[in-house]
């Protein structure tokens, strides 16, 4: 295994390799532009490389549905860390490109979401085509394809391009969400301001199935953050659910919970536990009462307790 190879959704200009350039170790390793999240995610399987950042959460679009997808197949994968980069887009064109030239635009299909009122009030008549990346969009601009691309700002040097209009977004402080993935280990210590990602299989469709689900969590103070259905491939109504709730495996509280789960649902994939994005311990809701670690424990002791007759 290369251990000093990180992979990203490429090419070079990407949010991607932006918000990669924002680790500290990003500066110390060889960072390898891919042309799709699963072909930078498939290098870390491999041993071709020792971690990927790719997109998996956007403010405005939802999930990134490549990257959950390719989490919950294969051979297991675990985030280590994320990062939350904010997004604004500029519309990148060949020089000397005016507005009214514009008929033909690009960009990644997360993108036209967050530009989409924009483009109506603007470029009305303009044809959208999706690109495997922003940055591939500026590319296909560079090369004639296209008269203009969605991209950020920082890819139009890259590209020969120019920024025609800058801080582009329909929605205001859009953001999205990318994780450092790597090949399963022991996740990090706790450090109070975790999240743990899992995804959850349901054993037979009835009803309250997934209310079943959510009681796990639920009954141990175990707040989720974000669940997503998406389909099994195995039929109409067959899904599995990608979940991210706040707090550690080692937590009392989570590991319960994911004991849970696993009783009941036919498979439980743990994606990892890691360290929020910006989010600092003392800006954690505390657990509320009767969740805390201390009181697992306490309640752990009493029913030994009276198992030994010394209640």
């Amino acid at each position: 295994m290369s251990a000093t190879r990180y992979t990203y959704l490429g090419p070079e200009g990407t949010f991607t390799e932006a918000a990669l350039r924002t680790l500290p170790e990003a500066a110390t390793r060889e960072l390898v532009p891919m042309v799709s999240v699963p072909a930078a995610l498939d290098a870390v399987r491999s041993g071709e490389a020792a971690a990927a950042l790719v997109p998996i959460e956007n403010s405005v679009e939802g999930g990134v549905t490549t990257t959950v997808d390719e989490l919950a197949k294969g051979a297991p994968l675990m985030i280590y860390r994320e990062v939350v980069l904010p997004i604004a887009f500029a519309l990148l064109v060949r020089p000397g490109t005016k507005l009214k030239d514009i008929k033909t635009v690009t960009g990644h299909p997360v993108a036209q979401p967050q530009v989409r009122n924009w483009l109506a009030d603007h470029l009305p008549d303009a044809v959208w085509e999706s690109a495997a990346s922003n940055a591939d969009g500026a590319r296909l601009v560079q090369e004639g394809r296209f008269d203009a691309a969605f991209a950020g700002e920082f890819a139009a040097g890259t590209y020969g391009l120019e920024a025609l209009v800058s801080e582009i977004h329909d929605a205001a402080n859009a953001e999205t969400r990318f994780v450092l993935v790597g090949r399963p280990a022991r996740p990090a210590a706790p450090t109070g301001a975790d999240k743990t990602s899992v995804v959850i299989w349901l054993g037979d469709d009835h009803p309250g199935a997934l209310l079943e689900l959510l009681q796990e969590f639920a009954v141990r103070g175990v707040n989720l953050m974000r669940i997503e259905s998406r389909p099994t491939g195995q039929g109409i109504g067959n899904y599995c659910f990608s979940v991210d709730t706040e707090g550690h495996i080692t937590d009392r509280r989570v590991g319960e919970a994911l004991m849970g789960l696993k009783r009941i649902c036919p498979q439980v994939r743990f994606l990892g536990s890691y360290p929020r994005a910006g989010v600092a311990t003392e800006d954690v809701t505390p657990p509320r009462p009767g969740t805390t670690d201390p009181e697992f424990m306490a309640a752990s002791d009493w029913l030994t307790r009276c198992q030994d007759g010394r209640f």
